[in-house]
C-alpha cells in the first residue's frame, strides 16, 4: 500500500470537495488507498456528525459512499490506463448517480471503514459499489457512477 492516498493526487483546483478535498480546512478529508482489488477508505465520525445521540447522520454516511466512490473511480482509470496517478492529463470524476442503502443503525466511536470495488469502467464512466463497516459490521451499502468532470468545471 503507497503512503500517499488517492486525493493526495488531485490537481490543487480541484480539492477543495468537503468530502475528500484536501485543501478544504473544514471538510472531512477523506484518504483512500489500494488494498488489492478494492479501495479502503478508513474515517472515525466526529461528534457534530450525530443523527440521534449514539448514531451517525445518514447524509454522513451518504457523503463517505460518494466521495470514496469518485476517488475509486479516479485511481481506476488509472490503473486500467498504466499510468502513474501523478501523470497528466489528471483524472478527476464527479457523482452523475450515487444510491446508498442504510443496512443498520451506524454508531458513533468507532471507525468506520469504507471498501469499494470497480464493477464497470466504461469510457468516460465507471461504476463503484462500495460496503460501509462500522466495528466489522455492514452498515451501509451502496453505488456511485462516477463521470469524467469535463474540462469546463475547472475554468
Amino acid at each position: 500500500m503507497s503512503d500517499r492516498a488517492f486525493q493526495d493526487y488531485y490537481p490543487e483546483n480541484v480539492a477543495h470537495c468537503y468530502g475528500c478535498g484536501a485543501l478544504n480546512e473544514k471538510g472531512l478529508q477523506i484518504r483512500t488507498f489500494w488494498e488489492g482489488e478494492e479501495s479502503v477508505t478508513r474515517y472515525r465520525p466526529r461528534p457534530e456528525h450525530t443523527a440521534i445521540p449514539g448514531y451517525v447522520y445518514g447524509g454522513l454516511l451518504a457523503s463517505l459512499v460518494d466521495c470514496h466512490g469518485t476517488g475509486t473511480a479516479a485511481a481506476a482509470m488509472y490503473r486500467q490506463e498504466g499510468r502513474p496517478m501523478d501523470s497528466l492529463p489528471a483524472f478527476r470524476f464527479v457523482t452523475a448517480s450515487l444510491h446508498v442503502d442504510y443496512l443498520a443503525p451506524t454508531p458513533l466511536g468507532v471507525e468506520l471503514e469504507i471498501r469499494g470495488r470497480v464493477k464497470e469502467i466504461k469510457g468516460r464512466r465507471v461504476v463503484v459499489e462500495a460496503a460501509l463497516f462500522a466495528g466489522g459490521r455492514k452498515t451501509v451499502q451502496g453505488e456511485v457512477v462516477a463521470v469524467q468532470m469535463p474540462e469546463s468545471f475547472t475554468a
